[in-house]
């Protein structure tokens, strides 16, 4: 591929010029605004002819009038084919986020099962890059869909899902076996030959081959019933009558063998596309986009720009993986590029894909599910909305701000006895929470256990270093700001940004309100405290507007003791030998290994600490002494 660089043109766009030197073959275009911010990409056959049909005197569409008027410079680059130019046009769509484009705006990767390649297999749940030996099954369209699938899986194959670090400490075995959900590996409670036996069968499982499983276990049984080892046949026949209750729960017949489904529902300017996976005559699960449509856009570009972003694989490491992409894709409108789409998808999964868009019998059944839940997550997000909308309209009535309510920050401390220290902040705006803006900070420096401090702290980190002159972050300044707490902790609050104003001269601040719980910690009871006046305000149970608050409160609430418990967790895998000066992680292996483990290296005494290679007299009574508390 090559570049045309023509980002250097004056903000009254010479298209003509343009025109007259752009080149005829295939390729992508960019257009920029006068803020070189990228607002439209495009592809073409024909560069020249597509490019100076934006510039006639009869464009019919008002999308295009508006674009062109904002048009001040146009990047091109040339493919090679126009299959390439497709490609190339979704990895530009997804990496600048033009406002005149389908944008899907959907980062996550996709949840996967898998099976590692260990001695004992693990069976879990993996996200992200395929870097670890095993197989993998998938994708699943949510996280909830990997759970069910686990939790069904343990109820059928005894085969281990704990992490490796939890496997390779254990030296009994856990609750899961003892409840019959695990053939414990780990204290070689099985032979290796029968665990890799229920490990084939749950990976024949998970590629749709219920009935060869099935076949497999009845063989077994079978054999284990004519050697009189009833206790083994009593088990294959529990796991076939669970297998047949899953058959009958999951199984999809007819030609449903691997297909996605792409339903689609409008209101206005808001688009649904509701996407439902069948894979191996299952289905896996289903899941909503929405997706930023621009205006005077057909139901067909909104079909093919889903199509396009959501798998067709890029440099940047986006879109589904190659061998995961279905056989066929079923949608309910025709698109210009369908072939050429069908044609790259073929090649990047290896096998023919098929875009099928006139839908008989089953498959319009299916596409006619698949709208249906469209229609209803819009609905329901729409709902959503309302009722958020109506709870800070409520909320403004109690406060009476005169520029109304339009964003939400809270706060909230959590730690144990003093110990990992996190604060949270959240964020919430008209359309509910903002997740992308929630914050943690680890708290460091303080009393251990003081929350004064630890809220000054949070409220330093958010917005210390924020002054007059910093126009975009002022954007983002809150409205109100919550203190989960009493009068002491919105006493600190007060101060700071006291403090704040009088060093950067800011011309506003947000209103700062104390969330004091109630007696017993009950919902409902809470007291709001203003600053400043120190009023309290107790509204009703039923009010929208402490609803709202109860429900920033528990949402600041949930995500600093999440982050807490996880430091907490890393703390106690920490070993005590880290904290010990002079001791690295060669010399940590060393006692370890020397030993036979961490209970041996404590119940130590000199003579023995001594004997380990690269520990002189002095490092061994250092190291008895941490352990032993001198």
């Amino acid at each position: 591929m090559s570049g045309t660089n023509n980002t250097e043109q004056p903000s009254n766009f010479d298209y003509e010029a343009f025109l007259n030197a752009v080149t005829e073959q295939a390729g992508v275009y960019r257009m920029y605004n006068h803020e070189q911010t990228v607002i439209y990409v495009g592809k073409a056959k024909q560069l020249k002819k597509r490019l100076a049909s934006y510039f006639r005197q009869d464009v019919g569409s008002v999308k295009t009038r508006a674009l062109v008027k904002q048009i001040c410079a146009i990047d091109v680059t040339v493919t090679h084919t126009e299959g390439e130019a497709l490609i190339l046009e979704n990895n530009y769509i997804k990496k600048y986020q033009p406002k005149y484009n389908i944008l899907l705006r959907d980062d996550k990767s996709y949840p996967y099962l898998l099976i590692t390649d260990h001695k004992h297999p693990k069976l879990g749940l993996h996200r992200g890059g395929k870097r670890i030996k095993g197989d993998y099954f998938g994708p699943y369209p949510s996280v909830g869909a990997v759970w069910e699938s686990l939790r069904l899986m343990q109820k059928i194959f005894p085969i281990r899902q704990c992490e490796d670090s939890y496997y390779r400490a254990r030296s009994r075995p856990c609750l899961q076996h003892q409840l019959g959900r695990c053939l414990a590996p780990c204290v070689d409670e099985v032979s290796l030959e029968d665990y890799e036996q229920q490990v084939s069968l749950a990976k024949l499982f998970l590629k749709g081959k219920s009935s060869m499983v099935i076949e497999q276990l009845v063989t077994r049984m079978e054999l284990a019933s004519a050697q009189l080892n009833f206790e083994l046949a009593a088990k294959c026949r529990d796991q076939i009558t669970t297998l047949r209750k899953v058959q009958q729960q999951q199984y999809v017949s007819g030609i449903a063998a691997e297909m996605d489904v792409i339903g689609l529902y409008r209101v206005k300017s808001q688009t649904c596309v509701h996407l439902l996976m069948i894979r191996d005559h299952k289905i896996l699960g289903s899941k909503s986009y929405f997706p930023v449509v621009p205006s005077e856009t057909s139901d067909e570009d909104i079909i093919q720009a889903f199509i396009g972003q959501h798998y067709l694989g890029s440099a940047l490491g986006e879109g589904i993986s190659e061998g995961n992409i279905p056989k066929e894709i079923v949608a309910m409108h025709s698109f210009e590029q369908i072939n050429e789409l069908a044609s790259l998808l073929s090649k990047q999964a290896e096998h023919d894909v098929k875009i099928s868009t006139n839908s008989r019998s089953e498959r319009r059944q299916y596409l006619k599910l698949a709208t249906t839940n469209a229609q209803t997550a819009l609905v329901t997000r729409n709902s959503h909305k309302e009722s958020m909308q109506a709870r800070f309209v409520a909320l403004n009535e109690v406060f009476e701000l005169s520029n109304g309510i339009n964003r939400i920050e809270c706060f909230d401390i959590s730690h144990t006895m003093g110990q990992q220290t996190i604060a949270s902040n959240v964020v919430f705006n008209q359309e509910g929470p903002m997740k992308s803006d929630y914050r943690r900070y680890n708290v460091y420096g303080i009393t251990p256990g003081d929350d004064y401090a630890a809220m000054a702290f949070a409220l330093n980190k958010r917005y210390g270093k924020l002054t007059a002159q910093d126009t975009e972050s002022l954007k983002k300044l809150p409205d109100i700001v919550f203190i989960d707490g009493g009068k002491g902790q919105l006493a600190k609050a007060e101060d700071f940004f006291a403090e704040l104003t009088a060093k950067q001269g800011l011309d506003r601040v947000p209103l700062l309100v104390g969330v004091a719980k109630g007696e017993s910690r009950k919902p409902g009871l809470e007291t709001l405290i203003l600053a400043g006046s120190h009023q309290l305000i107790s509204l009703p149970a039923t009010s929208p507007a402490l609803h709202l608050v109860q429900h920033i409160r528990d949402e600041s609430h949930r995500f600093a003791i999440t982050g807490h418990r996880a430091k907490r967790q890393k703390a106690s895998k920490k070993s005590v030998l880290e904290n010990i000066e002079g001791i690295g992680a060669k010399k940590r292996q060393a006692l370890l290994t020397f030993l036979g483990g961490m209970q041996e290296v404590k119940n130590a005494d000199l003579t023995e600490l001594e004997k380990v290679p690269g520990i002189s007299r002095a490092l061994a009574k250092k190291i008895y002494d941490v352990l032993h508390d001198k």
